[in-house]
């Protein structure tokens, strides 16, 4: 038989039954009835072309060709919880290995993993080079994106989606444009930037106002280095820190989650 085929279910419904030889404390067990219990044996006899029970004035007894079989499913399921727990065991790791958005590492990120590590010294952190690696090719725990949403991961946001344009005191006339953050249509632009580190860069070296995510620009706001040109505005987009499900479920995971999310 192949294993693609394996009635795991009903093997399972087997050994609580052959354990109790009652259908009834077996069904008890697996918060089934009586009747879905019996369903299984039944099925799992057809496709084996084997009696499993016979009943008597006893009860219930194994048959001949289940008891030679009992012994190796035991050892299966065994090695069946053994294997899940060694999957499991990435869970007690204390590292993370994350990616983020430099700047926003930077302004955002960095102070709350201080405090994080601070509170929990055996954590270490790993971080990606790419913002925008893949989660399986890079072994990623988490990763910061600047998006509208989470997408198919699973996912909270970090800060409040809002943005304002800035520039630095005396900047030239002009806008720094970046994707995701292009100033109006009849605004001049003075400079295409490719990604958030570029315009900020540019921004404070005063070659002209750019539209930011506040989050990467409120420290430089606070300290005068740069200069809000107007009302802070709703955005779209905004940072989430992201995962597939099961490393969203790990327990260290959301540990860190449910940091960062009270220290924001």
């Amino acid at each position: 038989m192949k294993r693609t085929h394996l009635p795991l279910n009903a093997l399972r419904v087997f050994d609580a039954a052959a354990r109790h030889l009652s259908f009834t404390r077996a069904a008890d067990e697996l918060a089934v009835t009586p009747a879905a219990v019996g369903q299984q044996i039944r099925a799992l006899e057809d496709v084996l072309g084997v009696v499993l029970f016979r009943r008597t004035s006893k009860g219930l007894e194994l048959t001949e060709e289940a008891q030679s079989g009992l012994e190796p499913l035991r050892e299966g399921f065994l090695r069946f919880e053994e294997s899940v727990e060694a999957m499991q065991a990435g869970q007690g790791s204390s590292t993370f290995a994350i990616a983020a958005p430099r700047e926003f590492f930077a302004q955002w990120l960095a102070p709350r993993l201080a405090l994080f590590r601070a509170a929990n010294p055996e954590v270490r952190f790993a971080l990606a080079g790419d913002e925008h690696a893949d989660f399986t090719e890079a072994n990623l725990d988490l990763a910061v994106r600047l998006v509208e949403g989470p997408g198919e991961l699973e996912g909270v946001q970090l800060a409040p989606g809002e943005r304002v344009a800035v520039a630095a005191p005396g900047a030239q006339d002009g806008w720094i444009s970046w994707p995701g953050f292009e100033p109006e249509d009849d605004a001049r632009v003075v400079l295409q930037a490719g990604n958030a580190g570029q315009a900020l860069s540019a921004a404070l070296a005063g070659m002209g106002a750019a539209l930011m995510p506040l989050p990467l620009v409120a420290e430089a706001l606070a300290g005068g280095l740069l200069l809000a040109q107007g009302e802070t505005r709703v955005c779209r987009r905004a940072f989430w820190l992201v995962a597939p499900r099961p490393q969203w479920r790990q327990k260290k995971v959301r540990a860190l989650v449910e940091h960062l999310t009270s220290e924001s």
